[in-house]
């Protein structure tokens, strides 16, 4: 009786670069995923329940709650700064008024004696002063209170010879000037203007020297007349 072959056996070709020890790795079942806390296919997580790597989903419940009080406190805090600096500006606004009027005290302070020295002036008696001494007294008077006020800030502008300026000076006439030189310059003071720092609190009122028509051109050439 002919022997009967075995039958073959069915081999899978396997991968030269992967060892041959190496088992065929398969998904895992779903007993396998309940075992490790990975949900099973077809299933979605219940809310507040782990998932796989520790993660958890909050329920909208509580997501709400939590963002509404997050809300509530950034309104907190946005209306607590937005009074905060209200507050700061009132202040500020006060402390710079303050601040104004006891400049203004301390510069009528220092102006009290020139203001005694002047009452002093017209409180003499006419029939036993001469005209000379009340101007002296005045003049006293006015460079005393000039100086306090100079000490303060103040400058006065406008003097004959001065460049006219229009930042500084008003022109209120002209006058023929002597000499070439003369053009463009302050020939007559008429009020003295007043400038406290950087503010032009009056300009002066003036006269302007103008050269006579062509004696502005002397020196100039030929070229620049033309």
């Amino acid at each position: 009786m002919p022997k009967r072959r075995k039958p073959k056996e069915h081999t899978f070709s396997q991968d030269p670069a992967v060892p041959a020890n190496e088992a065929i790795k398969q998904d895992p079942t779903d007993s396998e995923r309940a075992a490790n806390g990975q949900p099973i296919a077809g299933e979605e997580p219940e809310a507040g329940e782990a998932l796989g790597g520790g993660a958890i989903v909050e329920p909208p419940e509580q997501a709400v709650q939590r963002l509404t009080g997050e809300v509530e406190t950034l309104k907190d805090r946005y209306l607590r700064l937005a009074a905060d600096f209200d507050n700061f500006k009132k202040r500020m606004v006060r402390e710079r008024s303050e601040a104004r009027s006891r400049a203004q005290a301390e510069v009528i302070a220092n102006s009290l004696d020139a203001l005694d020295d002047l009452g002093r002036v017209t409180s003499l008696d006419p029939s036993s002063v001469s005209v000379g001494d009340v101007l002296s007294g005045v003049q006293l008077v006015e460079r005393k209170l000039l100086r306090e006020l100079e000490s303060a800030g103040l400058r006065r502008v406008g003097q004959v010879g001065d460049g006219f300026d229009p930042n500084l000076h008003e022109a209120v006439g002209a006058l023929p000037a002597q000499t070439p030189e003369d053009d463009g310059t302050v020939a007559a003071v008429l009020q003295i203007g007043y400038q406290f720092g950087n503010a032009l609190l009056r300009p002066a009122r003036v006269h302007v020297n103008v050269a006579p028509e062509g004696e502005a051109d002397v020196g100039m050439g030929e070229e620049a007349r033309t």
